[in-house]
C-alpha cells in the first residue's frame, strides 16, 4: 500500500467530546486502517495494537529525539530529557533516574508503602464518603513521591500535580489546555533550578543524590533540572489516573472485586487490566527517520506519527472482548498502558508498587466499593477522572 493511499479523516481525538468519551473515535480510527492521516493535526495516527507495539520497539526508525508531542515548537523546547531523546544519550540520562525506580531498588520501600496504603484505607473507611481523586489517588503519590525525591516540606509539594498536568498537556496540540499551562511550566522550571542547588533537597534523598553526582562531576550540571523533572512527571499524573480508575472500575464491577478479595494472587493481573482498559497515557508521537513499512503502509522519512496507546489496548484484533473488564484476562501483561520498549514509563515500577499495595489493603478490609457518577478530566495526554464520590463498605 503506497503512502498516498493512506485513509484521511476529520476525526480529531483532541476535541473535548473525544477526550471525554474517546473509545468510539478510537474504534473508527482502527477500522479505517493500520495508519490514518489526521486532517486536524496534519499527522499520521496509528490506533491498532500490533502497529503501535511494533513502532515502540523500533526506536531507531520511530525516533523520540525530535520530541514526542504534536507541536513542533514545544517539541524543540522539551528536548534533552530521557523522554525526548534517543540512544545512546537516552540510555545515559534514563539510567540516572531509573536506578532508583527499578523493582530491585524499590524493594527497600516495600514495607513503607504498604504501611502507608493500610493507613490510607483505614482513614477512608472511617471517613465514609470521599473523593476518589483528591482523597485517594492524589493523596498517595503526594505523600510518597515528594518524600522519596527529597522535596522541602515547605515548598513545591502543593504544586507538583499542577506542574505534572501542565507538562503532559504540552505534548498535545497548541490548544487552550496547553497554553494555559505555560505559566505553570515556567514556575516548575524555576523551582527545579532552585532544587538543583546543593543543600536545597533533603540529604540522602533521590534528588539530593543527583545533585551530589553533578557536584562531583559524574553528570553535567545543566542536566539536573530536566532529570529532577523526569522524576516528577512519570511518578505522579499516570499514577493518579490509574488509582482513580481502580476505584471506578471495581465499583462498577462488583463481581470482579469479589475475585480480587477471594485471591490476592489476582492483584497483579487486576492492576494490569486496569491499565489496559483505562490506559493512563492516551498516546505520544514519534518522528520517522527512514522510510518504513508499518502494517503494510509505507511511511516516508520525517513523517510524524501519533501512537494511540489507549486505542491499541482496546483493539479487538489483539484482545478478546476488549470492552469487558476482566481481572483474569489472559495475556493482559502485554498491554501498553505505560508505553513499551526503551521509552516505557520509567516510573511504572513505583506505580505498580503503589497500586498493588492499595489493592491488597482494600481487599483485606473492604467488602464492597460504592461509587457515584464520575466526572472525567479534559486533558490532552492523560486519560483520567476529575472527581468521583466513593464509599467503602466493610
Amino acid at each position: 500500500m503506497a503512502a498516498n493511499t493512506i485513509p484521511r479523516t476529520d476525526i480529531d481525538p483532541y476535541t473535548d467530546a473525544s477526550i471525554l468519551s474517546p473509545y468510539e473515535d478510537y474504534r473508527r480510527l482502527r477500522d479505517l486502517g493500520p495508519v490514518v492521516w489526521l486532517e486536524a493535526h496534519q499527522v499520521f495516527a496509528v490506533a491498532r495494537y500490533r502497529e503501535v507495539y511494533d513502532a515502540l520497539h523500533d526506536h531507531t526508525t520511530f525516533s523520540s529525539g525530535s520530541g514526542v508531542g504534536l507541536t513542533e515548537t514545544l517539541n524543540k523546547a522539551q528536548k534533552g530529557s530521557s523522554f525526548t531523546s534517543d540512544p545512546p544519550y537516552h540510555g545515559y540520562v534514563r539510567g540516572l533516574v531509573a536506578r532508583h525506580l527499578k523493582p530491585k531498588a524499590l524493594e527497600q520501600f516495600h514495607d513503607y508503602i504498604e504501611g502507608w496504603a493500610n493507613k490510607l484505607v483505614d482513614e477512608l473507611v472511617e471517613k465514609g464518603t470521599f473523593d476518589a481523586v483528591t482523597d485517594f489517588a492524589q493523596a498517595f503519590p503526594l505523600a510518597v513521591v515528594p518524600d522519596l525525591l527529597g522535596w522541602p516540606v515547605e515548598e513545591g509539594k502543593e504544586r507538583l500535580l499542577e506542574w505534572a498536568t501542565a507538562g503532559f498537556n504540552a505534548f498535545g496540540p497548541l490548544n487552550e489546555r496547553t497554553m494555559s499551562g505555560f505559566p505553570l511550566l515556567q514556575e516548575m522550571s524555576e523551582f527545579l533550578q532552585r532544587m538543583s542547588v546543593p543543600g536545597n533537597l533533603r540529604p540522602d534523598s533521590w534528588g539530593a543524590q543527583l545533585v551530589s553526582d553533578a557536584k562531583e562531576g559524574k553528570i553535567e550540571e545543566h542536566l539536573l533540572p530536566g532529570l529532577l523533572g523526569d522524576f516528577l512527571a512519570p511518578s505522579m499524573d499516570t499514577s493518579v489516573s490509574a488509582l482513580s480508575s481502580m476505584l471506578w472500575l471495581f465499583g462498577s464491577h462488583p463481581d470482579q472485586w469479589d475475585r480480587v478479595r477471594a485471591d490476592e494472587a489476582v492483584i497483579s493481573s487486576a492492576f494490569n487490566e486496569i491499565l489496559r482498559i483505562e490506559s493512563p497515557l492516551r498516546g505520544f508521537t514519534r518522528l520517522v527517520t527512514r522510510e518504513r513499512e508499518l502494517g503494510g503502509v509505507t511511511l516516508e522519512t520525517d513523517a510524524r506519527v501519533l501512537l494511540l496507546y489507549g486505542s491499541a489496548n482496546r483493539d479487538e484484533r489483539q484482545w478478546s472482548d476488549p470492552e469487558t473488564f476482566d481481572v483474569n484476562r489472559p495475556g493482559v501483561a502485554q498491554h501498553i498502558g505505560f508505553g513499551h520498549g526503551i521509552h516505557g514509563c520509567v516510573g511504572q515500577a513505583l506505580s505498580r508498587l503503589e497500586g498493588h499495595s492499595l489493592l491488597k489493603a482494600l481487599s483485606r478490609r473492604v467488602r464492597s466499593i460504592e461509587i457515584g457518577e464520575p466526572t472525567w478530566r479534559l486533558h490532552n495526554t492523560i486519560r483520567g477522572i476529575a472527581s468521583l464520590p466513593v464509599s467503602l463498605r466493610t
